[in-house]
């Protein structure tokens, strides 16, 4: 793959798209708060009976012009999952899970949270998915070209996502890398809609 420059500007859409793509985000963030309440209802109610803790996880990612936010997701984990303090990568079957978010992740249903991210603009419902400080220092030994990743606003999902599944090691985080770079370069609102629409289809 070749490299670019930290400085070089590589994101295919326009001032005019990025705005247009703003407004999208914004208006389907709120309506799908809206439709989609009796959903988190119930998995509310079902998190609060199955299992002790926090319905609600929040962790630090590094978003847009490298600045961190806090991402929000239903918690399918136990609550000390990284007691030794060692942030460890998610796996497809991983042994952390409860009952209950087993059934979560497997749907992606944990990640419904995340349409607040997009509301306040955190996020976009398609972009590169945020990562850790600590997991981006690993993956910038490898391919200094994860800065370039600030130029836009991080998703909910991304074709990295579709195409590369759960990152689970570096050769998988190294080759999401690779996919966010190149739907950066390419991506338009056409492009956008076409991996939401997977997206829904592949859950």
């Amino acid at each position: 793959m070749s490299k670019e420059k930290d400085s070089s500007n590589i994101d295919g859409m326009n001032g005019l798209e990025r705005s247009l793509k703003r407004v999208g985000d914004f208006v389907g963030a709120l309506f799908l708060l809206i439709v989609l309440s009796p959903v988190f209802l119930y998995i509310y109610i079902r998190q609060r009976w199955n299992a002790s803790g926090p319905v609600i996880y929040s962790q630090e990612r590094i978003g847009k012009g490298g600045k961190p936010f806090m991402i929000y997701k239903f918690r399918t984990m136990v609550v000390d999952a990284e007691k030794d303090g060692v942030p460890q990568l998610e796996q497809e079957d991983d042994p952390r899970l409860t009952e209950f978010g087993k059934v979560l992740r497997k749907r992606h249903l944990d990640e419904l949270p995340q349409i607040w991210n997009v509301l306040k603009g955190d996020m976009s419902f398609v972009g590169y998915r945020p990562e850790r400080q600590y997991f981006i220092d690993r993956i910038m030994e490898h391919n200094s070209d994860y800065r370039l990743l600030y130029q836009s606003t991080p998703g909910v999902t991304s074709l990295a996502t579709i195409q590369n599944g759960y990152t689970d090691t570096m050769e998988k985080m190294l080759k999401r890398l690779e996919l966010d770079l190149e739907y950066l370069r390419n991506r338009s609102l056409w492009l956008d809609v076409q991996i939401i629409f997977k997206t829904v289809f592949n859950i």
